[in-house]
C-alpha cells in the first residue's frame, strides 16, 4: 500500500500543475523591479538579431558551454537524469539554421517547437511605439490563447535597436510560453520521448500546462516524512532551467551578443521568480505534515471529503495571490496611485543584506525564504479575504471564480484586512525585486562586464 500521504500529496499536485503560472505575466514586476536599476538605466539600446545568427556565430563556444552545464547538472542537480549522449550539441558549421536551432533546444532539453520569435511585451505604463506592428499571441506563444488577458506583443526584426529593460522583462514571461511543455516520456511529444526526464512525476500528461510544472516548482526545504512519503516532489527541475539561461546569457554578453545577454537573463529570471512565490516552493502552505497524512488516511478509507477540501482550499490561497498581484501591479502600472507594490518592487535598500551569489542562491537563499513564508502568508489569506474564496471547500476559486474581481472584493472588505494582505504581498515582491536585481549583477558579474 502507498504511504497515506502519497494520496493527497499527489491530488494537491495535480491541481496545483494545471495552474502553474506563479505571479501570472512576469513581465510587470519584472519591469518595476529593475525600472531604476543603474545597470538598466544606463545601458545603451541593443541591436536586436535571430537566435540563429547569435548560434551560427557563437557554435563552438556554445557546444562548449553546453557540455559544462551537463557536468555542473550532474554535480549540483539531486536525482538530475542525465542527458543523453545523442542530443550533445556539436559544432557543425554546414547544417542550415533550422537544423541547428533544433540541435541547440534539443541538447537544452525544452520544447523545440518553442516560438523564440523576435518581439518586446511593452510596459503598461508607456504609450505603444508610434507606428508599432504588434504581434498576434500565436506568434510568440504555442499554447492556447486565453479567454481573458492583458498581453500586447510588439514585433521586432534583426537590425532594430531596442532598450535592453523592453528585452529582459519580456523575457522573463517567456517560459511560460511553451518552453517546458510536454517534455516527459509520457507526453504527447516525439522530444519527450527521447529527453530521458522519465514520466512526468506529478499532474496529468495530456493537461499542457501540467507538464510544465516540474520546470517551475521546487520543493527543497520539506521534511523528512514528506519526502519519504513522496520521493517524486524531488523531481523538480528550475534549478537546471535558471542555471541553463545564466550561464548562456554570461557567454552571450562575452561574445559581444548583448541581445542576446539581456533575452537569456530573462528566460533564467523567471525560475528564480516563480520559486519566490511561496506556493512554489513549500509543498502545502497551513498545512501541516500530520493534516496531509490524516485527511489521506481517511481518504483511504472511503471518507474523501477531508482529502478533497484540503486540495481546493489549497488550490484557492494559491490562486488568490496570483491573481491579486497581477491585478495589482497591471492596475498600478497604469495609475501608480492605485498599487502599494511598486514601491516594494522597486526597493533596493535590502538587495546587499542577502548573501553573495553563487550557484546555490536560488536553493538556499530564494527558495528557503519563500518556503518559509508559506504558513505566515496562508494564516493572512484566509482572515484577509471572504470566506467563500478562501475556507469554503465547495468553491473551486479555480473553476468557478472566472468573472471574480479580486481588486474590486478586497477594496469593498475590511481596509485592516486590506492593508494586512497588500502587507504580505509587498513583503513577497521586494523579495521578488531584490532577487531579481542581484541576478542581473550575478550575471554581468560573470559577463565580465561593469
Amino acid at each position: 500500500m502507498k504511504h497515506p500521504a502519497v494520496v493527497l500529496i499527489a491530488g494537491a499536485l495535480v491541481l496545483f500543475a494545471s495552474q502553474v503560472q506563479a505571479w501570472g505575466n512576469h513581465t510587470i514586476p519584472t519591469y518595476r523591479a529593475l525600472e531604476q536599476m543603474p545597470e538598466l538605466v544606463k545601458a545603451a539600446p541593443v541591436k536586436v538579431e535571430t537566435l540563429d545568427s547569435f548560434l551560427k556565430a557563437q557554435e563552438k563556444a556554445v557546444e562548449a558551454l553546453l557540455r559544462s552545464q551537463e557536468d555542473w547538472a550532474i554535480a549540483n542537480i539531486e536525482n538530475y537524469p542525465r542527458r543523453p549522449d545523442a542530443l550533445r550539441f556539436t559544432a557543425n558549421a554546414q547544417r542550415g539554421d533550422e537544423a541547428r536551432r533544433l540541435a541547440f533546444l534539443m541538447a537544452l532539453r525544452v520544447a523545440p517547437d518553442s516560438r523564440f520569435a523576435l518581439f518586446f511585451q511593452p510596459d503598461p505604463a508607456a504609450p505603444l511605439p508610434a507606428g508599432a506592428r504588434t504581434v498576434s499571441f500565436s506568434e510568440v506563444n504555442t499554447l492556447p490563447e486565453p479567454v481573458r488577458h492583458n498581453y500586447r506583443f510588439v514585433a521586432l526584426k534583426p537590425g532594430d535597436l531596442v532598450a535592453p529593460l523592453n528585452v529582459v522583462a519580456t523575457a522573463a514571461d517567456e517560459p511560460d510560453y511553451g518552453l517546458d511543455i510536454n517534455c516527459w516520456s509520457d507526453s504527447p511529444s516525439d522530444w519527450g520521448k527521447v529527453y530521458n526526464f522519465g514520466k512526468l512525476p506529478f499532474g496529468n500528461p495530456a493537461v499542457s500546462y501540467s507538464t510544465q510544472a516540474p520546470f517551475h516548482m521546487g520543493f527543497f526545504h520539506e521534511g523528512p516524512v514528506l519526502y519519504a512519503a513522496a520521493p517524486f516532489i524531488k523531481r523538480t527541475y528550475p534549478l537546471l532551467r535558471s542555471y541553463q539561461f545564466w550561464s548562456l546569457a554570461a557567454l552571450a554578453f562575452r561574445t559581444g551578443h548583448p541581445y542576446w545577454g539581456w533575452r537569456f537573463a530573462g528566460l533564467s529570471l523567471h525560475y528564480l521568480q516563480d520559486l519566490t512565490q511561496p506556493y512554489h516552493a513549500q509543498l502545502a502552505p497551513g498545512m501541516s505534515t500530520l493534516k496531509l497524512v490524516t485527511d489521506s488516511i481517511l481518504a483511504m478509507a472511503g471518507a474523501s471529503g477531508f482529502k478533497s477540501d484540503t486540495i481546493v482550499l489549497l488550490s484557492n490561497r494559491h490562486l488568490v495571490v496570483d491573481k491579486y498581484q497581477n491585478a495589482m501591479t497591471y492596475a498600478g502600472s497604469l495609475d501608480p496611485t492605485v498599487d502599494p507594490l511598486e514601491k516594494a518592487l522597486s526597493d533596493a535598500s535590502r538587495d546587499a543584506a542577502y548573501p553573495a551569489w553563487t550557484d546555490r542562491y536560488v536553493r538556499d537563499v530564494v527558495t528557503r525564504q519563500s518556503s518559509a513564508y508559506g504558513n505566515r502568508l496562508s494564516d493572512i489569506i484566509a482572515s484577509a479575504l471572504p470566506a467563500k474564496l478562501v475556507n469554503d471547500p465547495t468553491f473551486d476559486l479555480g473553476a468557478q471564480g472566472g468573472e471574480i474581481n479580486l481588486l474590486d472584493v478586497v477594496s469593498g472588505g475590511d481596509p485592516k484586512a486590506k492593508a494586512s494582505l497588500d502587507a504580505a504581498i509587498s513583503e513577497l515582491l521586494a523579495n521578488f525585486g531584490a532577487h531579481t536585481r542581484n541576478e542581473i549583477r550575478s550575471i554581468l558579474n560573470a559577463a565580465g562586464r561593469p
